[in-house]
């Protein structure tokens, strides 16, 4: 069974809404997850901002925790409308950048990738 740590939240510049930095530990496996809602008016916009907080944070995590892995939690419909077309099979394919898909009603994850 996994653990989760105590969420950190944190609040948008734009003040209408929040992103979530959490963590989880399963064995030896320690990861932390920044969950994106992609709520702007473009979805390719919020990824440019999602991936300068990745790299931000990835940096910190190499200096602080080298041994948790970082992955960035969407939606189905943002995996669909990024991930599946060329723009984010670069970002996979080049190893950019670590996804978790999630069904938001059910809150279930349904797809690691890169696979």
């Amino acid at each position: 069974m996994a653990t989760v740590c105590q969420p950190c939240y944190v609040q948008r510049n734009d003040g209408c809404s929040k992103e979530m930095l959490l963590s989880a530990e399963k064995g030896t496996r320690r990861i932390a997850v920044e969950i994106k809602s992609f709520t702007g008016a473009s979805d390719v916009n919020d990824l440019e901002q999602a991936i300068g907080q990745y790299v931000l944070y990835k940096q910190i995590m190499l200096q602080t925790e080298p041994d948790r892995e970082l992955f960035l939690a969407v939606s189905k419909r943002v995996a669909n409308n990024i991930f599946s077309v060329e723009i984010g099979q670069i970002l996979l394919d080049g190893k950019v950048i670590k996804v978790l898909v999630f069904d938001p009603e059910s809150e279930v994850i349904t797809q690691w990738l890169p696979n």
